[in-house]
């Protein structure tokens, strides 16, 4: 049950709403080429809208690293924004984004206007959370909303620092769906709980593996991942990614399985090929014999049967990084596989964002998933039972 509260705890009719938003959405030459962001946050705009809000919306777009980066301006969103909403959103075009074109909108808006502000990182205390932007961001509204998910494991002036300085804040329906559903799959699952974890270092999973081994009954481990635990078994992985110092750790949640009773599966068959590319030719070999000039690119056949199977008695699966290079077709076997699966099942299935996202999305699953995280970072961090900044950063209930 979610103690923070959200949008439909608050009376907001005639009162300046300032929401942040996740706006970071790829643009190639000036374009937005996937709006998966923008939509998402829809229903708490909408809601708010409705019940009268003044909304002034606020996001970043990349790393401008403080500076004023026109290709980085949300210009575009805006008119995404307008057409989406079927009104206009005024775009407050300032490159120290509370200026003068801000508070003139702000001064002038009636019940139902919407604002939306200019790149939050054009300011470079933003991603330092220093007092002086959080408070001139907070001078805007009365109520401050967080709709990004994507972002609240950082504290920045836009996700933390704003909050000290309204009188109430809360999560928007985004912000709650992810808290609800990574929060309920990790901390009250319906067992048999399986997660996957792929993509391809140990070190940015370290703590997401040790605090998943409190948790699940099967963990299933693939990707580049897998070729540092294959060495900890005493394998060979030819030119594959490896983290030698990570080897012992390894070692360590092998022991770790065996001592929780939880059945870690790692892939015993590897694709393998000599160059990194599409069109090359590859082989199947055993996952620890791995020949010298051969590197893995994805899991083998058997592999990709036998974590099928484990997804196919599952009651709740959590799945962060792609199994192989899926960018790749020849390499994306694996990761179709484990998606197949996860679409097959009557069970809560839960994408960690990030490159899983991208992947059961391309591969055109994204429909079958129970719920699609909307931040990579933000789930990782989520699955290792942190707090999240933006999240704890909002008023309870």
């Amino acid at each position: 049950m979610l103690q923070k509260k959200t949008v439909d705890d608050l009376q907001v009719k005639g009162k300046k709403v300032l929401v942040r938003c996740d706006f970071n959405v790829p643009l190639q030459d000036g374009v937005i080429t996937d709006e998966n962001r923008i939509t998402a946050v829809l229903p708490t705009i909408e809601k708010l809208h409705k019940d009268g809000a003044k909304l002034i919306l606020c996001s970043h777009m990349g790393k401008p690293k403080g500076e004023p980066k026109p290709e980085l301006s949300l210009a575009p969103v805006a008119k995404r924004l307008s057409e989406l909403l079927g009104q206009e959103v005024i775009f407050a075009k300032d490159d120290n984004v509370v200026g003068e074109n801000a508070k003139n909108a702000v001064a002038n808006m009636k019940d139902g206007d919407i604002v939306l502000l200019e790149n939050t990182r054009y300011r470079k205390e933003e991603t330092k959370n220093e007092e002086s932007f959080s408070k001139e961001l907070a001078s805007l509204a009365d109520i401050f909303v967080n709709d990004a998910f994507g972002t609240s494991h950082r504290a920045h002036c836009s996700t933390v620092g704003v909050t000290q300085f309204v009188s109430e804040s809360a999560v928007g329906y985004l912000m709650q769906k992810e808290i609800e559903f990574l929060g309920n799959a990790v901390n009250h699952p319906e067992h048999p709980f399986v997660a996957i974890l792929g993509g391809s270092k140990v070190s940015d999973k370290i703590n997401v593996i040790n605090h998943l081994l409190d948790k699940v009954d099967t963990l299933i481990i693939g990707g580049g991942m897998a070729y540092t635990f294959a060495v900890a078994k005493g394998g060979r992985v030819g030119e594959s990614l490896l983290e030698l110092d990570k080897v012992e750790y390894a070692k360590e949640m092998m022991e770790k399985a065996v001592a929780k009773n939880v059945n870690l599966l790692l892939p015993v068959d590897t694709v393998v090929t000599r160059e990194f590319k599409n069109d090359t030719e590859y082989q199947t070999v055993p996952t620890g014999e791995i020949p010298d000039g051969w590197m893995g690119l994805d899991i083998g056949e058997k592999t990709r049967k036998m974590f099928a199977e484990a997804i196919r008695d599952a009651k709740t699966v959590v799945w962060n990084g792609p199994m192989g290079v899926f960018e790749f077709e020849n390499f994306a076997k694996g990761t179709k596989a484990v998606a197949q699966a996860m679409a097959d099942i009557q069970a809560t299935t839960i994408i960690g964002g990030g490159d899983s996202a991208a992947a059961v999305n391309q591969l055109g699953y994204g429909d079958k998933m129970t719920h699609i995280s909307t931040g990579g970072g933000a789930s990782l961090e989520f699955l290792e039972g942190k707090e999240l900044p933006g999240v704890a950063a909002v008023q309870d209930r």
